[in-house]
């Protein structure tokens, strides 16, 4: 049977029939860009709430050419930046490398897998899809290298060239300031060169290395050409020559292992201190003078223990037998120790804020923190199993941040995993997560985790990319380690760096029932002086009865 139909009729169902038909997809389309788009921006809000107030100011000053200043100057947070980013189409959904590379800059490697980056891959891309000029990338390092003695006589030195006022300057205000008044450009550098001269000499590689940059590549706008260089960033570490500034240094000591292998001897190509190889080094060592431990109180020691967790975390037995040590460990040297058990990732940026404000550190010689956890690269799981960076939680206490603590050592000790998950023996158990092994995290150095500012320690359970093991009933192989050679050590009069060695000879020399599982850990510091602890005069807690 046929039907036939008159022309107009059919063109009237045609036209109802895709009417229909684009309304539904125009319907479904914009629901599914609504949740793109709702997802897209939680993950910018959760970047927002990793970054500290020094990581905001450094997205603002390597944003200066891309966005307008009038606008950055009215940046509060990093959220304000993204919405600035977002509205001069340089950063949406489909197109996040910009973040990316932000982050990358910055060194918040940790955040780069928000948006399904790695350091690597953004390295990688750099040449091609690079934003941030390499005049504004040497600024940016030049203003890393400084340190706060060295920023004091940079300004007194440009005392006539700077307006009168009495806000402080940091080291990006004072070049955001001198390129304001055009005394800084892209094509004239001269002045900070004459600078570098009369404060650090050293500096001027930085100058240099995007000088000859420029003549070599002049059409080159994205991208400045990484220098091995005494100032410039080797490796994952950053390290100052002059005596007189601020040195990150790892210590480590020798593994079966050929990551391990690999990494001490990027440590000798660096010139970092290793143990048994610091000839000249070891004469200047001596004649260091010491931190200041002499006050009315020592200072606050704060144990973080979380032991269970909300989801698929196991319960990270013996845990509690290294807070218990700790606390008697650190109370024999004079600490007020105070235990916070199972708090949640919230939980944990809460309290850093709370003791951060703390009036009471100014009459204390010292502060330290220890976080025992479950923990990936660069961060440590709160009870709720949401990661908190390591280097978010140390930045807490910045002189800056606290300027009670200004000048001050603050020493943070963190038992937890630092990369995948491993088979373990029955007795042993390693802190980290036990599912997704395929997704591992981003590496992060000690180093990049430690504040860019003096007076620091982090000492790590493990160099980065192995996990940490602890024993169900006797503890962590590094607490139990730590604090066995603090009250060995501490009565002979040896400085933290000492000890800290030592306690990498222990760990080192430790196997699992199996004689399969081998752990290393790692310190990274800023300390400018001799970290050394009174000698107390009872004896140590494990010859108490």
């Amino acid at each position: 049977m046929c039907f036939s139909f008159s022309k107009s009729l059919w063109q009237n169902i045609t036209l109802e029939t895709l009417i229909h038909h684009f309304s539904a997809e125009t319907v479904g389309s914009s629901n599914m860009e609504a949740d793109v788009s709702l997802k897209f921006r939680q993950q910018l809000l959760l970047i927002d709430e990793n970054l500290v107030a020094e990581d905001v100011a450094a997205l603002k000053f390597l944003c200066t050419d891309l966005l307008p200043f009038r606008k950055l100057e009215s940046v509060k947070s990093a959220v304000d930046i993204f919405q600035l980013l977002m509205a001069e189409e340089y950063l949406n959904e489909e197109d996040t490398f910009l973040l990316a590379e932000l982050l990358y800059r910055i060194k918040c490697h940790s955040l780069l897998k928000k948006f399904g980056y790695t350091k690597e891959k953004v390295q990688e891309c750099l040449h091609e899809k690079g934003r941030v000029s390499p005049y504004r990338q040497m600024l940016y390092e030049f203003s890393e290298n400084i340190t706060n003695e060295m920023l004091k006589d940079i300004i007194f030195l440009l005392q006539n060239c700077l307006p009168k006022r009495r806000i402080p300057l940091s080291a990006l205000e004072l070049l955001i300031l001198l390129e304001k008044q055009g005394l800084l450009t892209e094509n004239n550098v001269q002045l900070l060169e004459e600078v570098c001269m009369n404060v650090s000499p050293d500096l001027l590689e930085t100058v240099n290395c995007y000088k000859r940059a420029k003549v070599s590549f002049p059409q080159q706008e994205n991208t400045l050409p990484v220098k091995e260089s005494s100032l410039s960033h080797t490796g994952d570490f950053r390290v100052f020559t002059s005596p007189q500034e601020t040195s990150i240094k790892s210590v480590g000591s020798n593994i079966n292992d050929n990551k391990a292998a690999n990494l001490t001897q990027g440590f000798s190509d660096m010139n970092l201190e290793l143990p048994g190889e610091f000839s000249n080094e070891e004469n200047e060592s001596k004649k260091m003078t010491s931190y200041k431990m002499d006050g009315p109180h020592r200072g606050f020691c704060l144990v973080i223990n979380n032991v269970n967790f909300d989801k698929s975390l196991q319960e990270r037995k013996g845990s509690c037998k290294d807070a218990g040590e700790l606390e008697r460990v650190f109370t024999w040297l004079g600490l007020d120790v105070r235990t916070y058990t199972d708090l949640t990732s919230q939980e944990i940026k809460d309290l850093m804020r709370t003791w951060q404000h703390l009036q009471d550190h100014k009459d204390r010689d010292c502060f330290i923190c220890c976080i025992l956890s479950h923990g990936e690269s660069g961060a440590i799981y709160g009870k709720d199993e949401e990661l908190v960076s390591i280097r978010m939680i140390m930045s807490h206490f910045t002189a800056k941040q606290c300027p009670q603590l200004a000048e001050k050592p603050k020493l943070f000790f963190i038992q937890a995993c630092q990369g995948k998950e491993i088979q373990c023996p029955v007795y042993v158990e390693a802190d980290a997560r036990i599912p997704d092994l395929s997704s591992m995290q981003q590496s992060i150095s000690p180093s990049e985790s430690i504040p860019e500012e003096a007076d620091f320690l982090l000492g790590m359970a493990t160099i980065d990319g192995y996990v940490s093991f602890r024993h169900i009933q006797q503890g962590a192989w590094y607490i139990q380690a730590l604090c066995s050679k603090l009250q060995l050590l501490v009565p002979r009069g040896e400085d933290i760096l000492s000890i800290l060695t030592e306690v990498n000879e222990d760990v080192g020399r430790r196997v699992d029932r199996l004689g399969t599982k081998k752990q290393m850990p790692q310190p990274a510091y800023t300390l400018r002086r001799k970290f050394i602890f009174p000698i107390p005069r009872d004896p140590p807690p494990s010859q108490q009865h």
